[in-house]
């Protein structure tokens, strides 16, 4: 199998609130966009993130009014305490104020309009995910 592109679509209930939430205070920029759908994209993430109203008939009947609740949308950055800063002074709510976990990760948590989890990361020294533990 070879892989061209990923994305997460996460289910909100207002894309374009989300969408708006991304571009203003993480830099991504719009790719598509029409009734209902939102795909965004930065060029050093790896992946788009796309919104879709919940309840659209395109989607799977047992997926439509599902929320993506539950899930974290996290990207590792290189300096947390100045995107932490940048993020106060832009008016953003933390929502989860900076910690750090004994295996090296920092992180705190913000939330966009629909509720979805936002979360800056960094290892702290401790390398990189894919590194840590091997």
């Amino acid at each position: 199998m070879r892989v061209s592109a990923s994305a997460v679509s996460l289910n909100v209930d207002d894309p374009e609130a989300s969408s708006t939430f991304l571009v203003e205070h993480f830099g991504f920029r719009t790719e598509m966009v029409a009734e209902g759908f939102a795909s965004l994209a930065r060029p050093d993430t790896g992946m788009n993130v796309v919104f879709l109203r919940r309840g659209l008939a395109t989607l799977p009947a047992d997926q439509r009014d599902d929320h993506a609740r539950g899930l974290i949308l996290a990207f590792t950055v290189d300096d947390l305490e100045g995107e932490l800063a940048r993020l106060r002074s832009e008016g953003v709510v933390i929502t989860m104020p900076l910690t750090e976990e004994g295996w090296g990760e920092r992180a705190f948590q913000v939330r966009d309009p629909n509720g979805v989890i936002v979360q800056l990361v960094d290892w702290n020294g401790a390398g990189t995910p894919a590194t840590v533990g091997h």
